[in-house]
């Protein structure tokens, strides 16, 4: 056994001595880069906006970019941190290349190995001058003197040890790679789309130690209880073969003629995308377009929905569905989206309808859609075997042919906090 112990402890040193130092660096163009002008800071925060660091780094009813909102994750939770320019609690004493050195290699200025759950092993890829406009922005708030919190990691994900294994395994710092016979505008929206924008993030699978594939062929998020849906599947949120304006529409607004965006993806337009320029909007679309279209693998059905869960469906819709949706599941533009056909309503886990279904879904206010329609929630009227029949009911009709929900199903996700 103590052979084991030791081979083990010598493996594990092997690990980080390889992991550790897997870095690499690129200078500033010069201090100019980082400088407090503000044309710097007005770029920086543009970046901000379009990384929605806002969404980690703010915890609710305290000052934007302080730090303290929690990520619960499958290994513990964490603590988004201070990115105030506070010298005690944020990064007051950072210089621009700490700062890069935690974009690009995820590693904190003290050296610690940065866990995933900031992703930087997307923003990698973001070029050293939009890091140090970024840095300039962040150095320009006012500062908030906010301890971080101490993650709550479960043993042995809380050993950096550990951390550099996974570092081994999952992670190598990257810069992005333009494709010149894409094109300017592609490879923009590449840019956003693999890097700031982090998407991969949400919309890829994540393996038993949490990394991802980074395949766009999307993933459920265990933490928040939604599916995001693949990019790439035509049955799910594949988009070649929209119009560009329609993707547009859908990132800038949160809703267009084929679809809207509600859950999670509602708040990532609200608070970051809807602020981002034509030019950047049209270029994620051109990208987004552009990504290999695959069909949607056959579900497994698994046993087919009996004739009274379906009549209990069908009298459910009538009472609570029909006059929005229409008898046929055709809806009622724009305020009521058509249940025939969605691709949201026909996802397979069938989490993102149940929850709508129980915590009502409501596209994101934007300045393009500022008083949005949206559907009450139904949780305090229905129980959860309702539920499940009127979903079965919807997944099962008008040309939907989607496997039944489960009341198992529905009772998982009830009691799962919005936020």
């Amino acid at each position: 056994m103590k052979k084991i112990a030791l081979l083990l402890a010598a493996v594990a040193v092997a690990l980080v001595a390889i992991a550790w130092p897997r870095e690499d660096y690129v200078a500033s163009t010069s201090p100019a880069a980082w400088a407090s002008t503000p044309e710097n800071i007005a770029r920086g925060a543009y970046l901000a906006r379009a990384g929605d660091c806002v969404a980690c780094h703010t915890a609710r009813g305290a000052p934007q970019y302080a730090g303290g909102r929690a990520l619960d994750t499958p290994f513990g939770r964490l603590y988004g941190p201070n990115l105030t320019p506070d010298k005690e609690t944020g990064i007051g004493l950072w210089s621009a290349d700490d700062f890069w050195n935690a974009l690009h290699n995820g590693k904190a200025r003290d050296g610690r190995l940065l866990y995933p759950a900031f992703p930087y092993t997307n923003y990698t890829k973001v070029s050293r001058p939009d890091s140090d406009a970024l840095y300039a922005y962040f150095r320009s708030l006012a500062p908030q003197h906010q301890p971080n919190k101490a993650h709550e990691l479960d043993f042995p994900y809380d050993q950096q040890a550990m951390l550099a294994g996974w570092r081994l395994l999952y992670f190598k710092p990257a810069t992005f790679t333009p494709q010149p016979a894409r094109g300017l505008e592609w490879n923009r929206g590449a840019y956003l789309v693999e890097g700031l924008g982090h998407c991969s993030a949400c919309h890829s699978t994540r393996n038993r130690l949490g990394a991802s594939g980074e395949t766009l062929s999307g993933g459920l998020i265990p933490t928040i209880g939604w599916y995001a849906p693949s990019l790439t599947a035509s049955g799910e949120a594949g988009m070649k073969d929209w119009d560009k304006e329609h993707i547009v529409a859908l990132l800038q607004t949160g809703i267009s003629p084929r679809g809207s965006a509600t859950g999670p993806m509602a708040e990532v337009v609200a608070r970051s995308l809807q602020h981002l320029t034509q030019a950047d909007l049209g270029a994620m679309a051109t990208y987004l377009k552009s990504l290999p279209s695959n069909v949607t693998p056959a579900q497994d059905k698994g046993e087919p929905a009996s004739e009274q869960l379906l009549a209990e469906g069908r009298r459910l819709y009538g009472s609570y569905c029909v006059d929005c949706h229409g008898l046929e599941g055709k809806g009622k533009a724009p305020a009521y989206p058509p249940l025939a056909g969605n691709r949201a309503v026909t996802l397979t886990p069938a989490v993102n309808a149940i929850r709508i279904v129980l915590n009502g879904g409501f596209p994101p206010g934007t300045a393009g859609n500022p008083r949005p329609y949206g559907m009450p929630p139904f949780s305090h009227e229905l129980n959860d075997a309702q539920v499940a029949a009127v979903l079965t009911y919807i997944r099962a009709s008008w040309g939907n042919a989607a496997p039944p929900v489960g009341t198992p199903d529905v009772n998982r996700y009830r009691s799962v906090p919005l936020d």
